[in-house]
């Protein structure tokens, strides 16, 4: 047992924030508290989180977890659940290492020794798909993501949607398999058409076909197509996601575990899922750490399905070279075979965090903004 002595964060590039928390006895872990494009908003709870929890017992991590969401009085939502995750996540690899042990034997031990993975191609607006999704093949990835279109109207023209179907055509054409991330991009109208013209091509899912707001929509769309559906980035805590799984509209929740609350959080939310027979897919288009965490809860999660992993995703290579393999001492780990990595099988996490790195570049990183769309017309789209 220790009492926690510092919390401290790091904004580095390409737009992530890094948590470290330190004991009395000089134990640490790290965690992620990315939300992309808010990293300000959440630095702010991290202060306010330092005031109120230095000094409490490292150990008792669901305590401090029920204090931070529970007496905060205005709970949930992405910025305090961020912030929470980044603690949460440090102080499970925190007592982990200090028991010299792999995280995931905390949480029951590991029911696969390795990891299906998934990666990006396409960028925002997507294009030259072949070569990319040839290129990540070579990596070793057996299935990839792209957004499913560029930006589109509330009620746009048919044809906006032809080259989607044309993309996924190219791609299963090579023998992988692929997700179409709408993004949340669509409105109802776009939305059910398209899913009707790529279910013929069988993709592994489709992703945010609508805003997660619109879920009375989602269960509608759950009705006219076979694609499995796919959402959850938007969902922050159990009682955002218990409403998809009463109403049976989704068939893969994806929670980031940065976002919601951190590896106590999502270890409740999958076991809620596997009772509703619904996979879980965790988002994760972020750091090293976060990544690390989401191996560690895919290793003992009987209904984890695939995985979402950054590396070379557009995001981070826009920004020059920071990627998954920075920040870390062995970049070994994210190597990619036959569509899997390896289960991590160090204490903690199981990654060790370059610290000087992360000190250096911290100096000088700024905040990453947010993108969006605009129409031809000067309204707003879905980004």
């Amino acid at each position: 047992m220790g009492k926690i002595k510092t919390i401290e964060y790091f904004r580095v590039l390409p737009r992530w924030l890094f948590v470290k928390i330190t004991d009395e006895h000089g134990n640490y872990g790290w965690g992620e508290a990315t939300l992309e494009g808010h990293s300000q908003a959440v630095e702010g709870c991290l202060d306010a989180m330092t005031q109120r929890f230095v000094g409490y017992e490292a150990d008792n991590i669901e305590l401090l977890w029920q204090t931070a969401h529970r007496h905060s009085f205005y709970r949930g939502g992405p910025v305090l659940m961020s912030a929470l995750a980044g603690v949460d996540i440090a102080l499970w690899d925190l007592l982990s290492r200090r028991l010299k042990l792999p995280l995931h034997i905390l949480l029951g031990g590991a029911v696969r020794h390795k990891i299906k993975v998934y990666s990006w191609i396409g960028g925002d607006r997507p294009r030259d798909v072949e070569a990319a999704a040839k290129e990540r093949y070579a990596q070793g990835f057996r299935a990839v993501k792209m957004n499913a279109t560029e930006d589109v109207d509330w009620l746009d023209s048919p044809s906006a949607l032809e080259t989607s179907v044309e993309r996924c055509r190219i791609v299963k054409a090579l023998g992988m398999d692929v997700g179409l991330d709408f993004h949340g991009r669509l409105h109802k109208p776009m939305a059910k058409q398209l899913a009707r013209a790529l279910e013929p091509h069988r993709p592994l899912f489709i992703e945010e076909p609508l805003l997660s707001e619109h879920s009375e929509g989602i269960k509608q769309l759950s009705g006219l197509t076979t694609i499995p559906i796919a959402l959850g980035e938007r969902l922050y805590s159990r009682w955002d996601v218990k409403r998809f799984l009463h109403d049976t509209s989704i068939d893969v929740l994806q929670p980031d575990i940065s976002h919601c609350g951190g590896i106590s959080e999502i270890r409740r939310i999958a076991s809620m899922a596997e009772a509703y027979d619904v996979a879980i897919a965790p988002h994760c288009p972020l750091g090293p750490i976060a990544l690390a965490a989401c191996v560690q809860i895919a290793m003992c999660t009987p209904n984890f399905t695939i995985q979402e992993m950054g590396l070379t995703i557009h995001y981070n290579t826009e920004l020059g070279e920071f990627d998954i393999t920075n920040y870390i001492k062995d970049k070994r780990v994210w190597d990619v075979r036959e569509g899997y990595v390896e289960g991590l099988n160090g204490v903690g996490l199981g990654i060790e965090v370059d610290e000087e790195e992360v000190r250096k570049v911290a100096r000088t990183a700024n905040a990453w903004t947010p993108k969006g769309f605009v129409g031809p017309d000067g309204s707003i789209r879905e980004w």
